[in-house]
């Protein structure tokens, strides 16, 4: 692996052995080196490879005047989270969710803290990557000693989010709001309230994200098997005219298409929650 820039002290940009460019952090391992230079392989901490050449030169960019420990927290933050949820998470992360830390810790030096809007929504809908974002937190207090709020647990889960998704963070809001709006209609259609609690409701939330992900990743279920669809119309009614208001409203307000296969699964887990 040889060096095609040295970035800083403790980050190089390099070629590896098949040709596609890379980030290599390392304590001290840009010291003395030059560009066309063999990395010393004992020097390596992390090798980041990102999917483009774009994202590329923007992490790049980002890490010439960044800390090593904020890249290093980052990174182990990114670490756990592969571990604990047990999911792909798109290496864009490594540029977006250590740029927001930066940032964050840029910001609170500064007395500049933000609140998030979503905290609430997070804590429900994405209860592992919220976890995953107040152990980030903790992480940061402990190597940097400084405390971040709790709103930064949800924005840091925001972006895990995003990265299992693999879409782009106005996305991930969207489908954050989509959920709730949904669970409003569903409320108001039976003037009911929604027992948070209950395995039916976790098993709710569950199909709604990965329904709102096969929206936004076009990969609706579209088997269409009619008779099961008239089936469900048939045992359960009132539920499944619910599960027709919300496919309205999603195609309205967010004019994404609902096939009647995914209205018909949809009304089942409504059906589920009202027992």
């Amino acid at each position: 692996m040889r060096i095609s820039k040295v970035i800083n002290n403790n980050v190089l940009s390099a070629v590896d052995d098949t040709g596609s460019e890379v980030v290599v952090m390392g304590k001290g391992i840009g010291y003395h080196m030059k560009k066309g230079m063999e990395i010393p392989k004992e020097n390596i901490e992390k090798i980041f490879r990102l999917e483009s050449p774009g994202a590329v030169s923007k992490f790049r960019d980002l890490l010439e005047k960044m800390p090593l420990e904020h890249l290093q927290i980052s990174a182990e933050i990114i670490e756990y989270a592969r571990n604990v949820l047990n999911r792909k998470l798109n290496e864009s992360i490594y540029l977006t969710l250590t740029d927001h830390i930066n940032f964050s810790i840029e910001r609170f030096e500064k007395c500049m803290m933000f609140s998030n809007p979503l905290i609430r929504e997070v804590k429900s809908f994405y209860k592992q990557e919220y976890l995953v974002g107040e152990y980030a937190i903790a992480l940061i207090e402990k190597k940097l000693g400084i405390r971040l709020p709790v709103d930064e647990a949800a924005s840091i889960a925001l972006h895990i989010v995003n990265a299992e998704y693999n879409i782009k963070m106005r996305d991930t809001i969207d489908i954050t709001n989509l959920i709730q709006e949904v669970l409003g209609i569903i409320r108001s259609y039976f003037s009911m309230e929604l027992e948070e609690t209950s395995i039916s409701y976790e098993r709710l939330i569950t199909h709604l994200r990965f329904l709102a992900e096969r929206i936004y990743c076009k990969e609706m279920l579209g088997g269409e098997i009619p008779e099961f669809c008239e089936m469900i119309a048939r045992l359960y009614p009132e539920e499944y005219q619910c599960s027709l208001k919300i496919r309205d409203h999603i195609q309205k307000t967010y004019e994404h298409y609902v096939t009647d296969e995914e209205v018909s699964y949809l009304a089942v887990h409504i059906k589920r929650v009202r027992v």
